[in-house]
């Protein structure tokens, strides 16, 4: 059994859910997830979580991301993005000037409304399934945050954008808010999402690739194991007589651990030095509790 994290590099055509359907069929194991969902046209970096790694997923899928995306000026569509069915063509006059003043007014919280070609549920349906069956219905907007935003390359009607931005950020919105801003429209033609977290486009390996390794034996020099993911945390260990305790899942008080670190979380060990999971200093009860165990 594998435990920890594979960065693969999804490709067009592809949903998240099909990778992971391959993935357990080259890997020969069921406990396997992804960590954000890409759409079938978006490439990019999609980590993937392996045995007892899946318990990470929460965790994960909180972290910042990077996307490069292709904004196609002077279109609407009702996907927000290329594929969809056009709803409204302009002529594209902007400068080069405006784009990137207009660009730069995204930085920071946002108000973004998600897409009605989207997974969020509105009284348990999902807004994709609404419509495809021709309804529009209200969406509330949610609090997103960009923290970066740069103009690679500006060759109308397109324009190249590399965007840093928090967890439930529609590119595809980004790139239809930015149209309207512009007073000509737009949508998203292409999006590769470069980093999702700590992880990178540099360090990720296509399907072909990791089977490829699967077959040779040397997959497992590419997986991050759940405590390099978690190296950024603090360690700790319990003292020996806390060990059945530990191993128990059970609180424990600041004097069986060592050295004391009362701010977050932080990886806990066995007085031998064997890694049990995360844990949380509780101030009220003077104790370290756990969070996530990996026994």
């Amino acid at each position: 059994m594998m435990d920890g994290v594979l960065v693969v590099r999804k490709e067009k055509g592809y949903t998240s859910h099909d990778v992971v359907a391959r993935l357990r069929g080259i890997l020969h194991m069921k406990k396997i997830g992804h960590t954000g969902t890409l759409d079938p046209d978006a490439e990019g970096v999609l980590p993937v979580v392996l045995g007892k790694a899946t318990k990470l997923v929460e965790l994960l899928t909180e972290k910042e991301k990077t996307y490069q995306a292709v904004l196609r000026l002077g279109l609407e569509t009702d996907t927000q993005d290329i594929t969809g069915t056009v709803l409204r063509e302009l002529p594209v006059t902007v400068s080069e000037r405006e784009i990137r003043s207009a660009a730069q007014e995204f930085l920071g919280e946002q108000q973004q409304i998600p897409p009605m070609y989207s997974a969020v549920k509105v009284n348990g349906k999902k807004l994709y399934e609404l419509a495809r069956e021709g309804r529009t219905v209200e969406r509330k907007p949610r609090t997103v945050c960009f923290h970066q935003i740069q103009i690679l390359d500006i060759s109308l009607p397109r324009v190249t954008i590399s965007v840093t931005c928090s967890k439930g950020t529609y590119i595809r919105t980004f790139c239809h808010d930015m149209g309207r801003k512009l007073g000509c429209g737009g949508c998203m033609e292409e999006l590769l999402r470069t980093r999702s977290g700590q992880f990178t486009l540099e360090e990720s390996l296509t399907l072909g690739e990791i089977e490829k390794c699967a077959e040779q034996g040397s997959l497992e020099k590419h997986i991050k194991s759940i405590q390099e993911i978690l190296g950024g945390y603090p360690a700790v260990c319990c003292r020996e007589e806390a060990d059945r305790l530990l191993m128990n899942g059970n609180a424990l008080g600041e004097a069986f651990v060592s050295p004391q670190s009362r701010d977050g979380w932080v990886r806990m060990y066995t007085s031998g030095g064997n890694f049990i999971g995360i844990y949380q200093w509780h101030q009220e009860s003077l104790s370290y509790r756990p969070v996530k165990m990996f026994l």
